[in-house]
């Protein structure tokens, strides 16, 4: 059992609710659960394009979507931060004394066993434990 745990979630794909659900039968009485989002706002010449604005809208609804999933999961609160996914989520880890992730996967591509997942990269640099959940599709 573990008293903080963090949960990664791409808010665009279904495993998320799976990955709260092991998180919740590994969290530890009085443990506590955090579901976090990655918001990666555009790069490189994309970003020169776009409006301040529109990329503060799409980070607010991003914001919100987190909070109407967590608000009926007693002892889970959401936290959306904005970053590199993979590198957020170990920083995030460490900041937080994070003991276990529990993140979701999907089936690897070729583009994973050559440049590797956000999971990946997560299992490979995070501090503490990690469960991977499969999408089983």
């Amino acid at each position: 059992m573990y008293n903080n745990i963090l949960v990664p979630m791409a808010l665009d794909h279904g495993i998320a609710s799976a990955t709260l659900d092991v998180a919740q039968a590994l969290v530890s009485d009085g443990g506590k659960i955090t579901a976090l989002h990655v918001h990666e706002a555009p790069q490189g010449s994309v970003s020169a394009y776009l409006d301040e604005g529109v990329v503060q809208e799409a980070f607010d609804r991003a914001e919100a979507k987190l909070a109407e999933r967590v608000k009926d999961m007693p002892g889970v609160t959401g936290m959306i931060v904005k970053g590199h996914s993979g590198r957020t989520i170990v920083d995030v880890a460490k900041q937080q004394k994070i003991d276990c992730i529990v993140i979701g996967s999907h089936k690897p591509g070729l583009v994973d066993f050559l440049l590797g997942s956000t999971a990946a990269r997560v299992v490979r640099h995070a501090n503490c434990a990690v469960h991977v959940v499969r999408n089983p599709t």
